[in-house]
């Protein structure tokens, strides 16, 4: 692997335990209201040349309106990490993302990820690192935690780490007898964004359902955007025992109702899959085609109200709620139906 587009400074960067621990003790931690626009958020915390961190679980809770204002504010050679980082591939194939560390891209339930392939085999991309899961989140909990490193069996007997340039390997010190082991370095994203049901205005988060990555994100990142399905007040905040993400590690609050659209938000509303399967299936074999659906989806749609007048306004929000009500309850519901019609292009 070369490194024909991330600099030495980014490459650097992300395993930078003295500089990032500098950068978070100068960080300012008064609690002020951080409340702002999604456009002056991403406009000021997201610059050019970022390593971006991708948060919530490819399209459960993950801030895919977010990411379409960074693609309208045109924001350019981005290095992307995140486990997973599904919605990476889309970044890539639009020009922002040009560099990434690697544990995965996929959308099995709708077809291989054409994006990401083309991008990686023409040139568009470079693979710097590639990592399992498991390791890449070691990475996230040992910033957290602190520490330059942990060490882990993660990655032995597996060739990730002749693709990996960040990982050693060592005889565990602590044992007499031959014990190899991985020292897995603590990784420092520039930003992450975050969305979450519930948030005050100081930054306070709470995330209902698996927090993956995130919470050890919000430690790890220099730089924290956290945007909301809802803006409540700081008590009810604390008085949840679910509190996730402290004021402290954030930057900004975007009140952004919808923000996962057209993901899934537990709790909220279910995942528009005929958007997916539009993109996926039937656009990504063909780079003109989706520069085309996302010139229609984001380029020409303003916000995420103006994405939900594309999707079918508040026809699809009603269903999108009751679908996800009746995911949660798991049970057989007649009066629900998840079955929808296969998405079939038009012929000219």
């Amino acid at each position: 692997m070369g490194y024909r587009y991330i600099t030495d400074d980014q490459y650097n960067r992300l395993v930078d335990f003295k500089g990032a621990r500098e950068y978070h003790l100068k960080k300012d931690r008064a609690k002020k209201d951080k409340r702002m626009s999604l456009s002056e958020a991403v406009g000021q915390f997201v610059q050019d040349g970022d390593i971006l961190a991708e948060t919530g679980f490819s399209y459960v809770r993950s801030p895919i309106q977010s990411y379409f204002e960074i693609i309208r504010q045109g924001k350019k050679n981005l290095v992307s990490i995140g486990s997973p980082m599904s919605n990476t591939s889309y970044l890539m194939s639009l020009g922002l993302v040009n560099a990434i560390h690697l544990s995965y891209i996929g959308v099995e339930m709708r077809g291989n990820d054409k994006n990401f392939a083309r991008a990686i085999k023409t040139g568009m991309a470079e693979i710097v690192s590639i990592w399992s899961h498991g390791a890449m989140g070691l990475g996230f909990k040992a910033a957290q935690l602190g520490t330059p490193f942990v060490a882990s069996k993660q990655l032995l007997g597996s060739d990730m780490i002749k693709q990996n340039p960040y990982i050693k390997v060592i005889d565990n010190p602590l044992n007499t007898k031959e014990d190899p082991v991985c020292l897995i370095p603590a990784l420092f994203p520039d930003v992450c964004i975050i969305h979450v049901q519930r948030a005050d205005r100081f930054g306070n988060a709470v995330i209902e359902g698996p927090a993956i990555n995130d919470i050890a994100l919000a430690a790890a990142c220099r730089k924290v955007i956290i945007t909301a399905e809802r803006i409540v007040p700081e008590m009810t905040i604390r008085d949840a025992s679910d509190a996730a993400i402290p004021f402290w590690y954030v930057d900004a609050v975007v009140d952004l109702p919808y923000g996962a659209l057209p993901g899934c938000m537990p709790g909220y509303y279910y995942w528009s899959r005929e958007w997916w399967e539009w993109l996926v299936r039937i656009c990504t074999p063909k780079q003109e085609a989706v520069e085309e659906f996302f010139q229609e989806w984001v380029h020409e749609t303003k916000d995420q109200y103006e994405f939900i007048d594309k999707l079918g306004g508040i026809r699809f929000i009603d269903h999108a709620r009751r679908l996800m009500e009746a995911a949660q309850a798991n049970i057989d519901d007649s009066q629900v139906s998840f079955a929808y019609q296969e998405v079939i292009p038009k012929r000219d």
